[in-house]
């Protein structure tokens, strides 16, 4: 049970990252904060497919992630 629980926690962890790697980034960085900061308040924004559904699978990996190291360390 316990290495079958590996896997899985293995395969969460690979659809977490790359999750968060394909999700758009939220800022400009520096130059973005001082010159461009009200036009991302304002306007331009981003699209809800996508977008959206990168960030519930993140969700759902980041809690099946933490669930699963709980359950193996309380297992083992």
């Amino acid at each position: 049970m316990g290495i079958a629980l590996k896997i899985v926690l293995a395969l969460v962890s690979v659809i977490l990252i790359i999750s968060i790697l394909l999700q758009s980034s939220n800022s400009d960085g520096l130059s973005g904060s001082i010159a461009g900061g009200a036009e991302q308040l304002f306007g331009k924004r981003k699209s809800q497919g996508y977008d959206a559904i990168l960030s519930k699978i993140a969700a759902v990996a980041a809690v099946l992630f933490i669930v699963l190291s709980l359950v193996l360390v309380a297992i083992e």
